[in-house]
Order: structure tokens, then C-alpha cells, then sequence
């Protein structure tokens, strides 16, 4: 898929970047290969313009419309504090040098503008935790975010607010599956291969967007970005909270390779070593708390994504099969759709390819 020649190359970390401070990537010279801007040009850009505003702030005549411009701020966080009717002068910054950005704005709360700090006494101490807030009467003890936790409390934040989801559940059987990846596992026991039913749910995601390419999409700036490849996201719990590595092409991988993949990708998520661009982009997103006996949970969307599984527990379950009662293992499975880009009848279109796939799991070996 060719992009749009008037835009330029960008990151994805550069091209959020740029948004959340409001920059024009075609102002941005680029120092990547080809040209290609990086996160840090778009920083660069950004404290340069910092430093333009103060320059202009300090040698022009002090006048009361000019006190707005010694404020860091990004033109789009300026715009839309006019709009909001913000005073950026007491709105905190948490962009580079503490500029204000977009998303300060938009979190800042309007019924705190003209309060003044009040004072408080004298913290009371009780085992090494302060107590800060009347309204909390146990001890605690303040810890610093880490850079992953406040991205992760950003983006998803952002997703809840701005992303209209909607969620379609269905119960999957697993007998055949689990037949199959018993029968796998001891043919390939020789070569030190152990497939989990995980590496099987990565591939029947990939193949069930091959089926219904339509759900492997993203919707942005107005425009839908329609994937040529399947790049399956999978959450993993890291050190410092949940990260995503992602298996590229995965509907024309084979589930061995999945598999070794996934491992390598897991065991440097959970040392902490994972490189951005193992964990950056993807095209849809795969959560499996199964393993905890985690039975359903709706999981949230993965900006840009456009779509995000939640994989429960398998269990044993009383079924009707011809008319028969019997005993199967079923697992319930929830999707998560961003109704801009998804409509229902899709979405429920891609769960119905999933659950076919997993109940006849042998085209997953084609």
C-alpha cells in the first residue's frame, strides 16, 4: 500500500509525536535513512520552536496579549485551549521542558482554574507512608511512574475516550484443536518444539483477517488504512506493566515459527530488552488471560488498531451436539471493534471466521 506523497516518511513514534504537539512533519528535516523522520527530529523540532517562543517572548515589548507566549505550549494545545477556554498559565506541561501539549488540555480539569493551592498542614507519617488526602485514611507510599507506565496510562486513556468500542463474544470448542496440538507436540518433541494453544490463536487471527480483510484496518485522520499484512500484536505483562511484541506477517508464517518467535519475543518483554521495533505498529491485537482462569473480560482497543481479541480460560462445558448432551472444552472469546472502522456485521463476520478456524484447526497447518 503506497503512501501519500505529500506526506513524508515518519516513524509511527515520530508521527505521534508531531500530533501530540501539534508540528507539521513537512517542516521537519529528516535524519533517518532516506530521509525518513525519526522521534528525534520531531523532538528537536519541538524544542527548537520552545526556544523560538521564549526568544520572541523576551525581546519584544512586554505586552498583555504577549504573556500567553511565555508559556510552552504546542500550537495545537494552544488552539484548543482557546476553544476549551483554558488559561494555559496554570495548566502543567508534560512535553520536553514542560511544554503543553494537546493532551494536557484535554485532561485538564476547568473547575481548577483560579483555585489557588491550598495550604495544607504538616503531612501526618505512619510506617514510611504520608497521609496527603483526608479522604484517604491508610498509609501509602507515593511511587514515580515509570516512562512505560505513563505511556500505557496515556494511550489507553486516550483509547476509552476516543475510540467508540464495541464488543461481540462467542463460545469456541477446543477439542480439535487440542487434539491437534497434541499430535504436533509429540512428532516434534525430537526437535525441542512445544507448541502452546497461544501460537495456535496467533495464526487463526491471522488467517481469520485473511478471511475478512475488511477487519484489518485502522482508522485515522478520516482516512481507513486498509492492511496488506497480518502483524498480530500480542500483550505480554513486562517489568514495568503491559507490552505488546508483535509477530509480522503472521498469516504466512507457519505456527512453529510463531512459536519461536513469540518465545524469544516474550523472554526479552519479560527482561525488559525488548527493541521499539519489536514492539511498535502491529495491525490487530491478541490478550489471553486464560491462563490465569480468567473465564471472559473485554479487553481495550490498541490505538491505532482496529480491533483487539480477549482470550478466556478453556473449560469443560455441557454442550448440545445433535441433539445430544455432551461434554466439551469451550472457551469464550471477545472481541473489542472500533465502530469507526469496524461496523457490527463485520466484526461478527471476523468472529465467526476465528471460531471456524479454531474448530477445524487443520487449515492452520496449509
Amino acid at each position: 500500500m503506497q503512501a501519500n506523497s505529500a506526506t513524508p516518511a515518519a516513524s509511527p513514534s515520530a508521527r505521534r509525536l508531531a500530533d501530540e504537539n501539534g508540528l507539521d512533519l513537512r517542516t521537519i528535516e529528516g535524519t533517518g535513512p532516506a530521509g525518513k523522520i525519526t522521534k528525534d527530529d520531531v523532538a528537536n523540532a519541538s524544542m527548537k520552536l520552545d526556544e523560538s517562543l521564549r526568544a520572541s517572548s523576551t525581546s519584544a515589548p512586554a505586552k498583555a496579549e504577549q504573556v500567553v507566549r511565555e508559556v510552552l505550549a504546542s500550537p495545537l494545545a494552544r488552539r484548543l485551549a482557546a476553544e476549551k477556554g483554558v488559561d494555559l498559565s496554570i495548566v502543567k506541561g508534560s512535553g520536553p521542558n514542560g511544554r503543553i501539549v494537546r493532551s494536557d488540555v484535554e485532561d485538564f480539569e476547568p473547575a481548577a482554574q483560579g483555585e489557588q493551592p491550598s495550604k495544607r498542614s504538616s503531612p501526618v507519617v505512619s510506617e514510611g507512608a504520608a497521609l496527603i488526602d483526608s479522604a484517604i485514611d491508610a498509609p501509602f507510599e507515593e511511587q514515580k511512574l515509570s516512562n512505560v507506565r505513563k505511556v500505557i496510562a496515556r494511550r489507553l486513556t486516550e483509547a476509552k475516550q476516543t475510540v467508540p468500542h464495541y464488543y461481540l463474544t462467542a463460545d469456541i470448542r477446543l477439542d480439535a484443536l487440542l487434539d491437534l496440538r497434541k499430535q504436533l507436540n509429540a512428532s516434534l518433541a525430537t526437535d525441542g518444539v512445544k507448541l502452546s494453544v497461544n501460537d495456535f490463536l496467533i495464526k487463526a487471527l491471522a488467517r481469520a483477517l485473511q478471511r475478512v480483510p475488511t477487519c484489518n484496518v485502522s482508522y485515522r485522520d478520516d482516512k481507513l488504512l486498509q492492511f496488506q499484512r497480518e502483524d498480530i500484536s500480542v500483550a505480554v505483562a513486562g517489568p514495568s506493566g503491559l507490552i505488546t511484541p508483535v509477530v509480522r506477517g503472521a498469516g504466512e508464517k507457519g505456527v512453529v515459527a510463531i512459536s519461536s518467535e513469540m518465545k524469544a519475543l516474550a523472554g526479552k518483554a519479560r527482561e525488559g530488552k525488548l527493541q521499539p521495533h519489536e514492539y511498535q505498529g502491529g495491525t490487530a491485537s491478541l490478550s489471553n488471560l486464560g491462563m490465569f482462569g480468567i473465564k471472559q473480560f473485554s479487553a481495550v482497543i490498541n490505538p491505532p488498531h482496529g480491533m483487539i481479541l480477549a482470550i478466556g480460560a478453556g473449560e469443560q462445558r455441557p454442550i448440545v451436539v445433535d441433539n445430544a448432551l455432551t461434554v466439551a472444552n469451550v472457551m469464550n472469546v471477545t472481541g473489542s471493534f472500533d465502530h469507526r472502522a469496524i461496523d457490527g456485521a463485520l466484526g461478527a463476520e471476523l468472529i465467526q471466521a476465528f471460531r471456524d478456524i479454531i474448530e477445524q484447526p487443520y487449515c492452520l497447518l496449509a
